[in-house]
């Protein structure tokens, strides 16, 4: 299983040709305790960097994009009565939805876990 990111802190896992998504712990230290998380609708047919769903927290709402093209096939529904799940593991527990990978393709836009710290590192 491989773990790529975006530039707007998203995350997916690939194995096979699913994908977890969810947000990243630098996205998480940005926002704060998340409040809500509007969850993507099963079956939901999205597209790479378009917008997926979107988490609320004490300091802001903030847009969510899916990190690959595919198909919506689960959600974490535990988020809805407990997204503070998202701040104790935001790239464990707290995943957000999976997806079935429309083009495996598009990871290669995506960065891998060591470009990706330096991305942030770069931001602090």
């Amino acid at each position: 299983m491989e773990t790529y990111f975006t530039r707007d802190h998203e995350w997916i896992s690939v194995e096979g040709t699913t994908g977890t998504v969810g947000i990243t712990e630098y996205a998480v230290g940005q926002l704060g305790d998340i409040t809500f998380i509007e969850l993507p609708s099963v079956g939901k047919a999205v597209r790479r960097c378009e917008i997926f769903c979107a988490v609320e927290s004490v300091k802001a709402a903030s847009d969510i994009y899916a990190p690959l093209s595919g198909k919506v096939t689960e959600v974490n529904r535990t988020l809805e009565s407990e997204p503070e799940i998202v701040n104790r593991s935001p790239e464990g527990h707290g995943w957000i939805a999976r997806l079935a990978v429309e083009d495996l393709s598009e990871v290669d836009k995506l960065m891998g876990r060591t470009e990706y710290d330096e991305y942030v590192r770069g931001l602090e």
